[in-house]
């Protein structure tokens, strides 16, 4: 097994409970760590045999773009379902972070991280 991280992705959505959050959006991070098999792509170097980077980026951008939702948890779970098709991946760690959550308080930022497996959306 091995582990592919791609850290820090930034994206700008409109999820949130707040209606300025709905109405002018604002930016997310996240993060991925996808858990697969990498011993044939490690010898063949070929990337048939792994997964691309950027079409993992591309899911996540999908993702925040295309959905609204009032909570990150509920992204974090549409991002770990999208990537999750690919049946190389077996498991995958996702944290969404919201930098600017509209918190009366200082705070650098909100996150959430789940982890999903292939069975959990069989």
């Amino acid at each position: 097994m091995g582990i592919i991280r791609l850290i820090n992705m930034q994206f700008y959505g409109f999820h949130g409970v707040n209606e300025s959050e709905k109405i002018l959006g604002g930016r997310f991070e996240v993060d991925v760590e996808l858990n697969l098999s990498l011993a044939s792509s490690c010898i063949s170097d070929n990337l048939e045999e792994t997964v691309d980077y950027e079409s993992i980026f591309k899911i996540v951008d999908s993702c925040v773009k295309r959905d609204k939702f009032y909570l990150i948890e509920a992204l974090a779970n549409s991002i770990a379902k999208d990537i999750l098709k690919n049946s190389r991946i077996k498991s995958i760690l996702v944290r969404v972070r919201k930098p600017n959550a509209p918190i009366k308080g200082l705070l650098d930022t909100v996150e959430v991280e789940i982890e999903r497996t292939q069975k959990d959306y069989d």
